[in-house]
């Protein structure tokens, strides 16, 4: 029987991978890093073995007598230092890729990122064969992303049968990480008082997984496959949001440049601040894309978007109910008054 080693398993990606692999009949092997949390993990029929992928020896034991792989484990907080992102990034996937060499591995599915692609020009959609455009790069998470990649694709150079699959912005059920749905979750607690103009792509974490089987099924090696979904503006993700949550959407929209000097100005005091400049250039691209090549060469195809929307405002509210916004809950009438005021400029304004 066929072992198959998913790392991640214990994230949002993952750990929906980890389940099907499961239900494809594999027999199953997790890593986990000491203190990651296990429950997601409890109903499976899965081998865990400790791991921190940048052990290679640890990494060496994880592999023996293994098949396939699913590298899904990785960094993806905008907030992270550069050097804790390229290590979990970069560091973590070419020790994989190079132990999984030497082991003989017949297949391995690296989950890469959209960020490797980069952002659409404003107003279009872009797909795999895109040149990387310069505006995106010096993002900390993007640059780690594309080097992990690059890893990856120089392990299949040597000969290692890798096939890449870009996930877009992943939402769905069961980020008990708070990753890329923590954006949804401060919607819910109202903690996104302000917004630029931009666009995201929004994919199911459980389209992903079936994306990761199909390309360990169907991929051609050394290719890379765009897996995504709907693309929203932002204000239209957040008016989405706000009709299935109650709550209402941020009302004040900024333009860049201010963003970017607010962010930087919140950086430089004390505390957590509510946005970054990492974040804010992040959020002023446009994320848009096209997934043609995954459904035409893997026979992939996501489920409805208003699913996936629904599904992750509700398992926050299963989780949290007693920390989000009720349900009709409003901006604060300061905001709306300048929300209203900025869209009446906007209008006077070329």
């Amino acid at each position: 029987m066929s072992v198959t080693l998913v790392t991640g398993a214990t994230g949002l990606v993952g750990s929906h991978v980890a389940r099907l692999v499961a239900e494809r009949g594999d027999t199953l092997r997790v890593t986990v890093r000491e203190g990651s949390p296990l429950a997601g993990l409890a109903d499976l029929d899965a081998e865990q073995v400790r791991c921190d992928l940048r052990d290679r020896r640890a990494v060496r034991r994880a592999l023996r007598d293994v098949d396939r792989v699913f590298h899904a484990a990785g960094a993806t907080s905008l907030r992270a230092p550069r050097e804790a992102l390229f290590s979990a990034n970069v560091d973590a996937t070419r020790i994989l890729m190079e132990e999984a060499l030497r082991a003989d591995v017949a297949r391995v599915v690296h989950t890469s990122s959209m960020a490797t692609v980069g952002p659409a020009a404003w107003g279009q959609t872009a797909d795999e064969r895109q040149p990387f455009p310069l505006e995106a790069q010096g993002i900390h998470y993007v640059d780690s992303k594309r080097e992990g990649e690059a890893e990856a694709l120089r392990a299949a150079a040597r000969g290692l049968p890798v096939v890449i699959v870009c996930p877009t912005h992943v939402f769905g059920r069961g980020d008990v990480r708070r990753s890329s749905t923590e954006l949804v979750r401060r919607f819910l607690r109202r903690e996104i008082p302000l917004y630029i103009d931009g666009a995201l792509n929004i994919v199911d974490a459980e389209d992903v997984a079936r994306g990761q089987l199909l390309a360990d099924e169907h991929g051609t090696v050394g290719e890379r496959y765009l897996l995504g979904n709907r693309n929203f503006t932002l204000d239209r993700l957040f008016a989405d949001l706000g009709r299935i949550s109650g709550i209402e959407p941020p009302a004040v929209k900024v333009p860049h440049a201010a963003a970017l000097q607010i962010a930087a100005a919140m950086e430089a005091l004390p505390g957590r601040p509510a946005a970054t400049v990492q974040e804010v250039r992040v959020a002023s691209l446009w994320w848009a894309f096209r997934s043609t090549k995954a459904k035409r060469e893997l026979g992939w195809t996501p489920s409805h978007h208003e699913d996936t929307l629904e599904a992750t405002v509700e398992w926050y509210r299963e989780r949290e109910a007693r920390v989000l916004a009720p349900v009709g809950t409003r901006q604060p009438t300061a905001l709306r008054a300048a929300g209203f005021a900025m869209r009446q400029l906007g209008r006077l304004l070329p």
